[in-house]
């Protein structure tokens, strides 16, 4: 691989990036927002790159009741390293605008990629070690029961919705990552043709952004009988027919026992349609299956009986909405008749 000069434009990114990351030192990498009825405004816990910021106080006197650690800036010895490595990569990108040679960006793009991979394990297992190695005595034991927040995205921890996300530092981060990864790939473009080797590595950085776009994108969870409580009566959800799930634009996960609950936490006000993602909707028929919102079929008939006396039913086909509608006497509807 011959070590080309890199384009003026790549050095002024890698410049800016460089720059940007001195940044992060003084704005939160992390967050973790908690949401519990209790607590309307919720809680928040900030991690920078050198100490624990938010509501810690009040989570710590929270975790003290279901046994977890108490959460200390001195018990964690990344905060001493970790500015010290933000400021290598800084270095390291301003530097590498200075050589202006391919090589070094390349070994820059891997450290930075390697990096990320290793800060993401030891996050997990820091989250691991606090959600399950619990105080046997505590005042509060809820058997099989782990506290673990996500690692990103959104979680629900008893009555606690806990959600993970980067914060301004670390968006700065990715951002860096990003600007990094693109301008390794024009540089490989600009280079006469495309060796081998160089179309391997393009294909495999290509799939690494790929599958980090996609790893970040909110989720569908299963709805667990007996075991999830509607995010609106509150009441555990029970029938496997009727039950709904909504993702929101962030990545949490609500979950109701039926339409008509959805509906109500709409029209709460807790949350605008404009941050509304996708919706699920369960099959009526088994084997019960959580299909998307805007391809379901909806009919409400008072022979249905549903949890919260909404009695609508959702319908995977036509086929199925059509023989239910004749059997029932019902009526068929439009999910934009009930949510508008």
């Amino acid at each position: 691989m011959k070590n080309y000069p890199i384009q003026n434009w790549i050095r002024v990114l890698l410049g800016v990036c460089g720059l940007m990351l001195i940044a992060v030192l003084f704005v939160p990498m992390w967050r973790i927002d908690l949401d519990a009825p209790q607590y309307p405004e919720g809680l928040q816990m900030l991690i920078f790159s050198n100490k624990l910021g938010g509501n810690v106080d009040i989570i710590n006197g929270l975790n003290h009741y279901i046994g977890m650690k108490t959460l200390h800036t001195e018990d964690f010895i990344e905060f001493t390293i970790l500015p010290y490595l933000i400021i290598f990569f800084a270095l390291f990108f301003i530097i590498t605008a200075i050589v202006r040679k391919r090589k070094w960006m390349i070994t820059l793009l891997f450290s930075f990629i390697i990096f990320g991979i290793l800060a993401m394990i030891d996050f997990w297992k820091w989250e691991y070690n606090y959600g399950h190695n619990l105080n046997p005595e505590a005042a509060i034991i809820v058997p099989g029961m782990a506290y673990q927040p996500p690692l990103i995205g959104f979680k629900q921890l008893l009555n606690f919705g806990a959600y993970s996300v980067p914060d301004m530092g670390g968006w700065i981060f990715i951002a860096a990552g990003a600007i990094l990864l693109i301008c390794t790939l024009f540089d490989f473009m600009k280079n006469r043709k495309f060796s081998k080797m160089n179309k391997m590595m393009s294909a495999g950085l290509t799939g690494i952004l790929l599958l980090f776009i996609t790893s970040c994108s909110p989720a569908q969870e299963p709805i667990k009988l007996g075991y999830d409580n509607c995010k609106s009566c509150k009441m555990t959800i029970s029938d496997a027919k009727y039950g709904v799930e909504l993702i929101t634009l962030k990545g949490k996960v609500y979950k109701f026992d039926e339409v008509n609950c959805l509906l109500s936490f709409m029209k709460e006000g807790s949350l605008k349609k404009e941050d509304i993602k996708e919706i699920f909707f369960t099959d009526f028929c088994s084997p019960h299956q959580l299909t998307n919102q805007k391809t379901s079929f909806l009919l409400k008939s008072n022979q249905l009986k549903s949890p919260m006396g909404g009695n609508i039913a959702t319908f995977s086909n036509n086929d199925s909405l059509k023989f239910y509608t004749a059997k029932w006497n019902g009526e068929t509807i439009l999910w934009n008749q009930l949510f508008n």
